[in-house]
């Protein structure tokens, strides 16, 4: 079964066609990369998947079930956790809390959340990912102290508080010291053979300017350009595609 199936995808500004006809699928388990030169449609194809911005055409389906139009709130709700270019820390809470507070958004009211007892099973959840990443000799430190990277490390474990079926990425490497960039790499592919309670496997969608990064952790990727998908196949064949690489070394 597919997990992500989105078909003929448009998205228009006037003139300018940002998304053109775009359609691909993600299947369970599956880290999917979705690359393209500055300009090719990849950020509004992103949000429209997110529920940020809403497609003039086509259809989003997650598990078989149409989500095109939905809210950000109602697709974490179904499962569809998200990362941003710009970090979402909370930067005067403590990184512990920051995850809980994370959780809160897929279980309801925030502030009914933290201000109940914590006794519901999200301190644990949110401690056995400071270990997962890491993280646990800053857990009691307010995020806003941490370095950029460690700060992209807490955004991104907050999209798995929720235990989601799909994490999508926004250059999830984007500001981070090169030498944390193969560390977070492992941290995803980590994440991705990780179980979860129901036996499933979180599936990504990762958009990433860093061309090395998405061809060692990615299992297929989409070539986005000039709002058309111009190829989607595993990074061997993405690699050997001339048209791909006629793109790219033309801008």
């Amino acid at each position: 079964m597919t997990l992500l199936k989105v078909t003929g995808l448009k998205k228009a500004y006037g003139a300018i066609k940002a998304v053109d006809g775009v359609s691909f699928e993600v299947m369970p388990g599956e880290i999917f990369g979705v690359i393209g030169p500055n300009g090719s449609g990849k950020t509004t194809m992103f949000n429209s998947v997110l529920g940020q911005i809403e497609p003039d055409e086509g259809k989003i389906e997650l598990n078989d079930h149409d989500i095109t139009g939905l809210s950000p709130q109602q697709l974490n709700q179904r499962g569809v956790g998200r990362t941003f270019q710009t970090l979402q820390v909370f930067g005067k809470m403590t990184v512990r809390d920051n995850l809980i507070v994370a959780a809160q958004e897929h279980v309801g009211s925030m502030w009914g959340r933290m201000f109940a007892p914590s006794d519901s099973g999200l301190g644990a959840k949110a401690d056995a990912l400071i270990d997962q990443f890491r993280i646990r000799h800053v857990a009691d430190k307010k995020a806003g102290e941490l370095s950029y990277g460690q700060q992209k490390l807490v955004d991104i474990a907050m999209a798995f508080m929720s235990e989601p079926d799909l994490v999508l990425l926004d250059e999830p490497c984007a500001g981070v010291n090169p030498s944390l960039v193969g560390g977070i790499s492992s941290l995803l592919k980590e994440l991705n053979k990780t179980q979860r309670p129901d036996g499933k496997r979180s599936s990504f969608v990762v958009i990433e300017h860093n061309m090395d990064f998405v061809m060692d952790l990615c299992h297929r990727i989409l070539v986005m350009v000039e709002g058309k998908v111009m190829a989607i196949g595993t990074p061997a064949e993405i690699r050997a595609n001339k048209q791909v690489l006629d793109a790219y070394l033309g801008n």
